[in-house]
């Protein structure tokens, strides 16, 4: 009778958000179940999935990822079968809902935190007693109050997909480009209770855990005791992800971090930027010195893999001074940088700075920022295809011999004029085979970099060798027992493989 649904970015992001949905319907949950999908599924197979079921109720997760596909399957559906209930929530939806076209196909709106006020708005619906007004706001809870959803990861998404986690709920800090600026402070389950859930995951077979937490390291001695946790259940197989405070790594942390093996931790830190002015625009409290001193020991001394995000348009950043921020976060050498564009989320307190800075943002999902008072539209796409180049040269590690003499010591300036050069000769960022961009990067390096070309070349052939693609590359003069050498051991994921 109730089906509760979104449409993930990919199939192996098992949705949390729903699972703790059904987790907190009380008697209800005999008579509700979970159906997920993707993006990339037709809206058309979707209806006819969803209404083959016969459900009463639809329970939609809307996300800036799925905002366009999801207002395609609830418009069909209420074109084919109106007296189906369509609930929305999430957070693409809960601000600024009355001027959203998705509130032409559904029937209500829970609008936060919706882990109980989802239930009772599905009780009243089946008594007979549905509530008058069509936008609800979710009551603050204790998560004390809340049931856990862990047991309703299946044995396919324990074997399949990512296990989202979550140790706390919240965020302290007030930076204006993300949602969380809105909350109050971080809050944390009770540790006894989550790590027996944790435990009871391990013992069903889960070996990757994705902590969405947004500052796992905020409190150190939960910190230290969830790593202990771990560190006791320790196989060749388990990966664990945070997102950590740069800034906040005191010695005890650094001495538990030391302990990890190989192949086992992810950080995800964000920097977003460096320029101290640009902090004091958005309300960010960074110590930038320390994040960078962190971020090198961090590298020197764990065998965890650094994943340090940037982010570029925000209010009063230049080129000029983006560019020094990525020169400084690359001297750290994180083994990515996740160059991410400022979008305008629902939301978020970013949009205070509009009319001072100009911030000119997409009217369509994602909400990337077209331009401000600093940078121009064009600009900003050259820096759209910065950040798509990146990714498939800087980030792949599939460079990872030649990308430091591709960047010298002018990372960002050498990488802005090699994104230059492959746009002008391919049109594309997108659809570009593997064995094309060698000899794409390799022809640019030949035009741009002539000076470092010959070691570059020579680097870039163990880098095409390592890559393992069938077919010539012309300029392969490397022996058997080099190639010997560059063979990696599969500890890591495919992606992490190629940065060792």
């Amino acid at each position: 009778m109730i089906i509760l649904t979104t449409l993930n970015a990919k199939y192996i992001h098992a949705s949390l958000g729903l699972r703790y949905l059904h987790a907190n319907l009380e008697e209800l949950q005999p008579i509700a179940r979970i159906c997920e999908y993707t993006i990339n599924t037709r809206p058309i197979d979707i209806v006819e999935d969803l209404l083959i079921q016969q459900p009463k109720i639809i329970g939609f997760g809307v996300y800036i990822w799925n905002n366009e596909q999801t207002l395609a399957v609830i418009s069909q559906i209420k074109k084919i079968a109106p007296q189906i209930t369509i609930i929305l929530g999430g957070p693409e939806i809960s601000y600024e809902t009355e001027e959203q076209h998705l509130m032409d196909y559904t029937d209500y709106v829970v609008s936060g935190a919706a882990d109980k006020s989802f239930y009772q708005l599905c009780k009243n619906i089946l008594n007979g007693s549905p509530p008058e007004q069509k936008i609800l706001q979710s009551k603050p809870l204790k998560l004390s109050e809340i049931e856990l959803p862990y047991d309703l990861y299946t044995q396919e998404d324990l074997n399949q997909r990512i296990m989202y986690i979550e140790a706390s709920r919240g965020c302290p800090f007030k930076c204006e480009f993300c949602l969380s600026a809105l909350d109050k402070t971080s809050y944390p389950f009770e540790l006894d209770i989550f790590l027996n859930e944790m435990d009871k995951l391990f013992k069903r077979g889960a070996r990757h855990f994705k902590f969405v937490d947004r500052t796992f390291n905020l409190k150190i001695k939960t910190t230290l005791i969830i790593l202990d946790f771990f560190l006791d259940r320790m196989c060749d197989e388990l990966f664990l992800h945070f997102e950590v405070i740069p800034d906040h790594l005191p010695e005890k942390l650094k001495n538990k971090l030391t302990q990890f093996p190989e192949g086992s931790l992810q950080f995800e830190v964000g920097i977003q930027t460096f320029n101290p002015q640009v902090q004091e625009n958005i309300s960010r409290k960074q110590n930038n010195q320390k994040s960078k001193d962190n971020l090198v020991w961090l590298r020197e001394n764990t065998n965890a893999h650094i994943h340090a995000d940037l982010i570029f348009g925000l209010p009063g950043e230049t080129l000029e001074s983006f560019s020094d921020s990525f020169d400084q976060l690359y001297a750290c050498r994180p083994h990515e940088i996740q160059m991410g564009i400022l979008k305008r989320l629902k939301g978020s307190p970013i949009i205070r700075h509009t009319e001072f800075f100009d911030l000119r943002f997409s009217p369509v999902p994602p909400y990337s920022i077209l331009s401000n008072n600093t940078v121009d539209f064009i600009t900003m796409q050259r820096i759209n295809r910065f950040a798509r180049y990146w990714d498939m040269i800087g980030n792949s590690g599939r460079f990872s011999n030649s990308l430091p003499y591709i960047l010298n010591d002018k990372p960002f300036s050498n990488f802005l004029k090699l994104t230059d050069w492959l746009y002008q000769e391919t049109k594309q960022t997108h659809k570009i085979n593997l064995k094309r961009l060698y000899e794409l990067v390799a022809q640019a390096c030949e035009e741009l970099f002539n000076r470092q070309y010959h070691q570059l070349i020579q680097a870039m052939e163990k880098d095409y060798l390592k890559s393992k693609l069938k077919g010539h590359y012309k300029r392969l003069e490397l022996s058997k027992s080099q190639i010997l050498e560059n063979k990696v051991q599969p500890k890591h994921s495919a992606r992490q493989q190629r940065h060792l």
